[in-house]
């Protein structure tokens, strides 16, 4: 079967070789792609950000643990949704990852069907963050094709403000205020107000974040 560039891998990190065969062979039976590796050091060797996909995490690794992967691809700023796998001592440990953003976590031993449907869920969320993520640069490229007066326009406009108030906070007539506001709908393709409005929240809302 040929496999396009942009389906999702699942990406299975377990020292356990026989756990790592048992779960590769699970995800053949469904057709889903998948890489495995016996160690955090070898997936943060060959992972690159830009993939699409989940991670099946065992939580205990020797050298560098679960949660330090975690942590290093959070420091990589690559927020790959993750299904832990724990054992029964492991759930405090599994707990804390969740707080610090694991889609999930399973106990061994687990049912195919259990893990199967975590991996779902965790490709369905891959999809919606990089839906945003794409939506985000998409709208950075549209204003950042905006002049500094133009910029200065989206954002009073989009905050709410009226054009009179506008043109007096920028010592503009009113009529160059609607120019400036008319070249802004047309740079960023904004149909409505109210799509300006969301361009400037999503901006505002990603600044906060990061």
């Amino acid at each position: 079967m040929i496999q396009s560039e942009t389906q999702p891998t699942v990406f299975i990190v377990d020292d356990d070789e026989p756990v790592r065969d048992a779960i590769a062979l699970l995800l053949e039976t469904v057709d889903l792609r998948h890489e495995a590796y016996g160690s955090a050091q070898d997936f943060l060797d060959a992972y690159s950000p830009d993939r699409n996909g989940c991670l099946v995490l065992d939580i205990r690794m020797p050298v560098m643990s679960g949660l330090e992967l975690q942590s290093h691809l959070q420091a990589m700023n690559a927020p790959i949704p993750i299904v832990f796998i724990t054992g029964h001592g492991d759930i405090p440990m599994a707990v804390e990852a969740m707080k610090r953003g694991a889609v999930d976590f399973i106990r061994k031993p687990f049912r195919d069907q259990e893990l199967l449907d975590r991996i779902q869920d965790a490709l369905q969320q891959d999809r919606g963050q990089r839906g945003a993520w794409q939506n985000l640069e998409r709208i950075r490229g549209h204003v950042a094709s905006l002049t500094p007066r133009e910029h200065e326009v989206f954002e009073r406009v989009a905050s709410g403000q009226a054009n009179k108030v506008v043109a007096i906070e920028l010592g503009i007539s009113e009529r160059t205020v609607e120019i400036h506001r008319s070249q802004v709908m047309q740079k960023t393709r904004a149909r409505t107000l109210a799509d300006l409005v969301r361009m400037k929240l999503v901006m505002d809302q990603a600044t906060a974040t990061a």
